[in-house]
C-alpha cells in the first residue's frame, strides 16, 4: 500500500474468525488502549450462493489519531485477522455489524455488541435526523389514532 496521506485514517476495520483467532484477542485490543467495538458473533450470515458464512466478528478500531496500514495491520496480525481496511464512518460500519439497514441479511442484537475502553456505543447507535422525524410522525399517529389527550 502507498505511504501516502489517504492512506492514513483513525477508524480501522478488520474480520476475527474465533477458530483462528488467540484466545486472549480482546485483551489484546484492550492492551493497546483503543477504543474499539466487537459485533455480535455473525453466525447466520449467508454468501451469495445460499450458503452459510464462517462465523466472524467485526472489528472497529477507533484511534485517538490517525494511523498507517503497517501501524494498524502489525495489531491485526496479533489478532490473527484480516488485513486492515479504513473505515470511512463509524457509525454506518456499527450500523452494518447489526445488518440495520438490511432486512434480507440476518439481523443482530445491539445488545450483543461488545465495546473496549469506553467506546459511547449509544452515540453511534443514535438516530439519523430522518429517523427521529420517522419516529416522531409515528407517535403522532399513534397519539391520534388511540385518541389520547393526556399523560
Amino acid at each position: 500500500m502507498a505511504k501516502t496521506k489517504e492512506s492514513r485514517t483513525r477508524n480501522w476495520t478488520c474480520i476475527v474468525y474465533p477458530e483462528s483467532a488467540p484466545e486472549d484477542w480482546e485483551e489484546i485490543i484492550k492492551s493497546y488502549y483503543i477504543e474499539c467495538v466487537i459485533s455480535p458473533l455473525h453466525d447466520r450470515d449467508i454468501d451469495g450462493n445460499g450458503k452459510p458464512k464462517k462465523p466472524h466478528y467485526h472489528v472497529l478500531l477507533m484511534f485517538g489519531s490517525v494511523k498507517s496500514y503497517d501501524q494498524v495491520l502489525e495489531i491485526t496480525k496479533k489478532l490473527k485477522a484480516t488485513i486492515p481496511q479504513r473505515c470511512h464512518n463509524s457509525k454506518a460500519m456499527v450500523r452494518y455489524m447489526l445488518h440495520m439497514d438490511d432486512a434480507d441479511k440476518a439481523q443482530y442484537k445491539a445488545e450483543d455488541i461488545k465495546v473496549i475502553n469506553g467506546v459511547d456505543i449509544s452515540e453511534l447507535l443514535r438516530p439519523s435526523t430522518s429517523e427521529r422525524y420517522t419516529i416522531i410522525m409515528e407517535m403522532m399517529q399513534f397519539i391520534r389514532r388511540e385518541k389520547i389527550t393526556e399523560f
